[in-house]
This record gives structure tokens, sequence and C-alpha cells, in this order.
């Protein structure tokens, strides 16, 4: 995502109202005027060490949880810490009175209802796909295709938060030979245990994603290692890009594309002179 494209994201309500509300206690502290009428007194605008020991430690959890879930740009480290920043406020404005931390939890409610994280909802380029006849058929049909599959359950949370991920990813790179294929694989289980995947309610390999070319998986996030251990993926739409190379891969198919029509039009232009030429014989 591009920086213009971030700080466009940014305007919107749901991020700068959490960002505020992230600052709200340190703002409150730092702003004389209002740290006077909020606390009573020009003496207590100083964070005590208590309040700092706080502080530190959201600092730590948030680096933390941004690194185990992969978070690659601005608005998904603001995305994965809007949830730390709010208990951590909540604490800090109980520590210093009790109401205002009550009236501080009410309005994360308010918001949170009012205010709903962003979501792509845009146009798709996906095709559901219900049998696994039905997808080795469209494989073999045609092997210069490649499909990126999300294989999914309607009840699991990161499966539906990845749904509008997939399906802005589908618009960015539909192409002839570049297609975007959904497997729901609650509905068919024969599916999930064709490609070896998890659908139980405390599967971890939820979505998984997989890369088919000539007819054969080339990649697929949560992987396995060589020991057997599911390794942990964060599927946000620039690790998604990055893990299946999906600018290089477009690109690829883009030229193909060119190549494989290079030889058709220099047919049609020969037919087309041929064809002037005996008109005027």
């Amino acid at each position: 995502m591009s920086m213009g494209k971030q700080f466009r994201t940014l305007a919107q309500p749901y991020y700068w109202m959490n960002i505020l509300m992230a600052l709200s206690y340190l703002l409150a502290k730092k702003t004389k005027p209002i740290c006077s009428m909020v606390f009573a007194g020009d003496d207590m605008c100083e964070l005590d060490s208590r309040e700092n020991e706080i502080l530190f430690f959201l600092l730590i959890v948030i680096m933390i949880r941004s690194r185990k879930t992969g978070s690659v740009n601005m608005i998904n480290y603001l995305s994965s810490s809007f949830i730390y920043t709010k208990v951590a406020n909540a604490i800090l404005w109980a520590y210093s009175d009790f109401r205002y931390g009550l009236a501080f939890l009410l309005l994360c409610i308010l918001v949170g209802m009012l205010l709903p994280e962003p979501t792509y909802k845009g146009p798709e380029h996906i095709t559901y796909f219900r049998t696994i006849q039905a997808f080795e058929d469209e494989l073999a049909q045609n092997k210069r295709i490649n499909w990126l599959v999300c294989f999914y359950t309607v009840w699991n949370p990161n499966c539906v938060n990845f749904a509008p991920i997939f399906a802005e990813l589908s618009a960015e790179y539909n192409f002839d030979t570049l297609k975007f294929g959904k497997f729901d694989i609650g509905r068919f289980p024969e599916i999930a245990q064709k490609y070896r995947i998890s659908d139980s309610s405390l599967s971890r390999q939820l979505p998984t994603v997989i890369l088919f070319k000539n007819g054969k998986e080339v990649e697929r996030h949560p992987k396995v290692d060589a020991k057997g251990k599911l390794l942990k993926f964060f599927f946000s739409a620039d690790n998604v890009r990055a893990s299946f190379d999906l600018n290089n891969l477009y690109k690829q198919c883009v030229e193909d594309k060119l190549k494989q029509s290079k030889p058709q039009q220099i047919m049609n232009s020969t037919t087309n002179t041929i064809a002037a030429i005996k008109k005027t014989q």
C-alpha cells in the first residue's frame, strides 16, 4: 500500500477516532488547561512511576504483537495496536479515577458500534468452487492459468476478516491467466481432506491460500516446516502480495499474453495485406 493510500485511509473516522482514544490519556496529562480541569491541579500533570510502567509495558506488547502478526505498514501497525492501546488507556483512566475508566470503556463500546473498521466493498473476480472435480477440471482444461485459491469456512473469524482482502486482491490482479477461487471447506469437507487442511473449530490452518501453476500446487500459506510445525502467517494484503509474488506473477502473465498476441497480429496483418493485393489485381 502506497503512502498516499495509507494517509487517505487514515482520514477515515474509524482511524482518527481510535488514534485520539489511544492518545487520550497522554493528551489530557500533557495539555495543561485540560489537565487542570480533569485532574484538579497542575501538580497532577506529570506521569508518575506507575503510569510510566503501564505505558512502557504497552509499548513492549505492541511491538511483540505487531512482529508476530506480520504488520508491514502503518495501517497494519495501527490496526493491530488499537485493542492494546484502548486497554492501557482504560487502565490509566481508571487508575486516575474509576469513573473516568468506566466512561472510557463506554466510549470504546460506542465507537465500536458506530465506527466499525473499514473493509473493502468494491468489485471482486472470484470463482466459487463447489466440488473437487469442478476445480480439477478447471486446472486440467488450461494449465497456463495460474490459480490463487482460498480455502475457508464462514464461521472462522480469520476467514471473515480475510474475505475483503482477498476480494480486493482479486480485483487488482485478475487476468486471463491469473484467476482467484474459493472453497468453503465447512460445506465440503472432502476438499479439506484432499488438500490436507483441518476444518475443526481449533484449526490454525484457516484460511489457507494455495497457488497453483501448471495445474499443480507450488506455494501455500500457512505452511508446515520440515518438522511438521505449522508456521504462523498474517493474512494482510501486503503479506499475500509478497509471499505469492503477485506483482511479478501478474507482470509475467501480461508479458506472456503480449508474446502470444504478436504472432497473431503478424498473421492478421499478412492476411489483410494479401487480401488487399488481390483486390487491386
